[in-house]
């Protein structure tokens, strides 16, 4: 049912308003952090198994598309994004553990600062003084979110900050990536299937020195696990890579905006978080940061290769992506 609706080689799927299918992208994706919470494995182990429990619904329906479609060009840069999506997973789940689900999802969105720079690096486009002014709000909203002001709902804010920010700067690698390989291609399926296998193998180069990867960690987790990669992973992903394309960059970013907001409610009311005044007004700022870059990278249409909208934990899909606006 998903890839009937995020295939953008099905005839039907431009029927649906693209602003429908980002909105549910990002409700997939906005419980990712819960469910992670849920399942009570390290990161490493979530991220390993998020990705492979995917493979068996991706495979098919990536050979599927394969034949209607042709083969993906790029696939090399897709296996590249999947790394670095591997490597954001891992850190983002740390960050999970040291701050909290719904907080650690707003932290990733410093990728929004990130993207704009690789963009300027590699393709010589410059950032408005628009998104300059952000950056620092940015920043401040960021601290606050993460607890730096003195309350905050996880144990170690400070490395939780530090990893949330890890977490961003490898997602905003793996949309510049995708973004990049995917202009042009209506394939949805092959490019999701591509980096999963790549963020798998990094889950596991990462994630087993630094905090183990457990092969068993019993039915009651994988059962979350597994809800995680339908949710994540696969809808999530594929809605999301269906639908960015086909929007404008300060819309889809705007729409995406819903992720991070969702995840904080959905921390509170199924964890129990409780994020102070100061993380909530943190939140609104960075919000805020997210909303006026994405205005600013948003007057003008992507029309360079290098050309980003915002985002997205995760992520994890084809983020114009995962992923812009919001999450992993």
């Amino acid at each position: 049912m998903c890839y009937w609706k995020a295939s953008g080689s099905v005839g039907g799927v431009q029927r649906i308003d693209p602003r429908l299918l980002a909105i549910a992208g990002a409700a997939f994706i906005s419980v990712s952090a819960i469910l992670f919470r849920l399942s009570g494995v390290s990161s490493g182990t979530a991220a390993f198994f998020r990705c492979a429990l995917a493979l068996p619904v991706l495979a098919p329906l990536a050979l599927w598309e394969r034949r209607r479609a042709g083969p993906r060009r790029h696939a090399a840069a897709d296996v590249a994004a999947g790394l670095l999506l591997g490597a954001d997973l891992v850190l983002w789940g740390a960050s999970i553990d040291r701050v909290g689900a719904g907080i650690a999802t707003v932290l990733v969105n410093v990728q929004v600062v990130v993207v704009p720079l690789l963009a300027l690096a590699v393709f010589g486009e410059r950032p408005s003084r628009r998104f300059a002014l952000a950056v620092p709000v940015m920043l401040g909203g960021v601290a606050l979110a993460g607890g730096l002001a003195g309350h905050g709902t996880g144990a170690d804010p400070v490395t939780g900050i530090v990893f949330g920010v890890g977490a961003g700067a490898a997602y905003a690698g793996y949309l510049f990536l995708t973004r990049v390989a995917g202009r042009g291609q209506s394939h949805r399926a092959q490019p999701v299937l591509l980096a999963t296998c790549g963020a798998g193998a990094m889950a596991v180069a990462l994630g087993a020195p630094w905090q183990g990867v457990d092969l068993a960690p019993g039915w009651a987790a994988l059962g979350w696990l597994a809800a995680l990669a339908l949710t994540g992973q696969v809808c999530g992903w594929m809605l999301i890579g269906a639908a960015l394309p086909r929007l404008r960059a300060e819309e889809g970013g705007t729409l995406l905006l819903l992720q991070p907001v969702l995840a904080v409610a959905f921390g509170a009311a199924v964890l129990g978080e409780r994020p102070g005044a100061l993380q909530i007004a943190g939140c609104a700022l960075v919000l805020a940061a997210v909303r006026l870059a994405g205005r600013a990278l948003g007057g003008r249409r992507a029309s360079r290769p290098g050309t980003v909208p915002v985002r997205d934990d995760s992520a994890a899909g084809t983020a114009a992506r995962p992923r812009m606006g919001a999450r992993t």
